[in-house]
């Protein structure tokens, strides 16, 4: 075979890995960016949330609205909703326990899968699905009519007017419906154990499992975890809205992209705090 085809050969296979590395390193690039946009975001929003100086009373009513809208509004049913779902857990660990013989230990087996792990993430769940979903919404269509460039050209903070007050907002709000849910779980585990089922625990049992399960360290990385649960189901919905290119057909591809990503920062953060608790 001539040389010059095998120079040609040479220089077809270089040229293609070339591109391929060309394509994969400009993926790569666009994917940091789009996950640095949330980092620096909540970076951001961190800081201004802890300085003193950024709640007037301008920003306090904002907050408050907020708050009301995500929280307080559907907090009757979906109080509602986790009580059920948290007498069906109950139930079903206390059978399982007792068809085992290990009845005793039902109680530390629902503080540590339901009030450690299952509420918080569902009330995460369902913020980012009703609230998240919202804000996204909301911000991309903003994004898209430019509305934040012409609040930035009259000299008007967009961060500080329409982002920072959703962020606390709705950090607070999935802080305040884990607490509430979790306050029903433990007197639903003690209606159903304890009082309903009288000779299953010593006197006194309860408040020591408790105790136990819910010590000063658990309840630290319950409520760390909790809030990290309410910046992701915030700061990435806004993230990506404020990163939706201004074309309109893009609003839902960004409220879709959003969604899958706050679900995979969940899960991330969920099985971080479980290796972390357990490994």
């Amino acid at each position: 075979m001539p040389l010059s085809t095998h120079r040609g050969r040479y220089y077809s296979v270089m040229d293609a890995l070339q591109n391929w590395l060309i394509l994969r390193g400009r993926g790569f690039c666009t994917l940091a960016g789009t996950w640095a946009r949330p980092l620096r975001l909540g970076a951001q929003a961190l800081v201004a949330a802890l300085s003193p100086s950024t709640y007037n009373r301008a920003m306090l009513q904002v907050v408050q609205k907020q708050v009301y809208f995500t929280a307080w509004q559907i907090l009757p049913g979906f109080a509602l909703f986790c009580a059920l779902f948290s007498v069906l857990i109950i139930l079903i660990v206390g059978e399982t326990a007792r068809d085992f013989g290990l009845y005793q230990y039902a109680l530390e087996l629902v503080m540590r899968i339901l009030v450690l792990e299952l509420l918080p993430l569902m009330t995460a769940l369902f913020v980012a699905l009703r609230t998240g979903a919202a804000m996204n919404t909301e911000v991309a269509l903003m994004q898209i009519q430019n509305e934040l460039g012409a609040l930035e050209r009259i000299g008007v903070d967009p961060f500080r007017l329409e982002i920072l007050p959703r962020i606390i907002g709705g950090t607070v709000s999935v802080l305040a419906m884990t607490a509430v849910n979790i306050v029903v779980g433990l007197a639903l585990a003690h209606l159903i154990i304890v009082d309903l089922q009288p000779w299953s625990l010593a006197p006194g049992e309860f408040s020591r499992v408790v105790g136990d399960v819910l010590n000063p360290a658990a309840q630290l990385a319950l409520w760390l975890k909790t809030a990290a649960f309410g910046l992701a189901v915030t700061v990435i919905p806004i993230a990506e809205g404020m990163g939706t290119p201004q074309k309109l057909y893009y609003a839902p591809i960004s409220v879709l992209r959003g969604m899958v990503r706050v679900f995979f920062v969940l899960m991330l953060l969920e099985t971080a705090a479980l290796a972390l608790l357990y490994v």
